[in-house]
């Protein structure tokens, strides 16, 4: 059995109160314990400031133009743009689906309620959310700290609008300080590569129902191109056959767990 690393920005969260979410991102970094921040999230109450922003200040200040300026000293700028996209889909919503797949719950991935904390390269390799409350389904025996919702269509219509205007926004200002480097429908067919691949390896990791977690991803792809975006495409089809025959690191597009503090 792996042994969970003590990350020392784990370690040194303050939490006066467990609540639901506290509880399942315990068990989302259980799912890869070498580098626990990969999953899951922190609260925003629960840790210092030190190297912590709110996301939506990424859309009204120069933040992605400095984070996108960095990467192409080491890249082309595609590959940048690139890059930068797959960290701030996770971010968004590939940590969200890891809950959705695995326990039918999910925080809250509006553009005002997450923390990002990045590295000292000014890489995002953590998040954290304002408000802490939970969706959840009917039958999740979860207590305060949450808010039911009727099914699990709801639950994952809800947690794919929430992250489609993030992202949205996330998106326009990186098309736009990349001199569009990368089409904006290009970085929603990443999305789209995401969720296949987090809703077929989280399972495998954590020992939970396959079809089950492939069910719940594929609701949330089927309500994003409701809401008219091109999540699907030869990006998710690759995605797919990766996330059934590689390990965490081939699957997914960057890990963003780090030591640094």
């Amino acid at each position: 059995m792996t042994t969970l690393i003590d990350d020392p920005l784990i370690a040194a969260m303050s939490i006066e109160r467990v609540l639901p979410l506290h509880e399942s991102s315990r068990r989302l970094r259980e799912l890869y314990p070498q580098c626990p921040r990969v999953y899951g999230v922190a609260v925003v109450g629960d840790v210092s400031i030190r190297r912590w922003w709110p996301l939506e200040s990424a859309v009204r200040t120069d933040r992605l133009q400095a984070m996108f300026d960095a990467a192409t000293v080491d890249m082309d700028r595609r590959s940048a743009a690139r890059q930068l996209v797959a960290t701030l889909v996770h971010t968004v919503i590939g940590r969200v689906v890891a809950l959705l797949v695995l326990e039918a719950r999910a925080w809250d991935t509006g553009l005002e309620n997450l923390w990002v904390h990045v590295d000292s390269d000014g890489v995002i390799d953590w998040a954290a959310v304002v408000d802490p409350t939970v969706r959840v389904l009917p039958d999740d025996p979860v207590g305060d700290g949450s808010v039911c919702l009727p099914s699990e269509a709801a639950l994952a219509t809800w947690v794919a609008h929430r992250c489609h205007r993030t992202l949205e926004a996330l998106f326009a200002k990186l098309h736009d300080v990349s001199g569009g480097a990368m089409s904006i429908a290009a970085m929603w067919q990443i999305v789209g590569a995401m969720v296949v691949a987090t809703a077929t390896q989280v399972p495998q990791l954590g020992g939970a129902d396959e079809l089950l977690a492939m069910r719940r991803g594929q609701a949330v792809l089927d309500a994003l191109v409701g809401f008219g975006l091109p999540v699907r495409g030869r990006s998710v089809a690759r995605a797919r056959r990766r996330a059934t025959s590689c390990d965490i690191r081939a699957a997914l597009p960057i890990l963003l767990a780090s030591s640094d503090t």
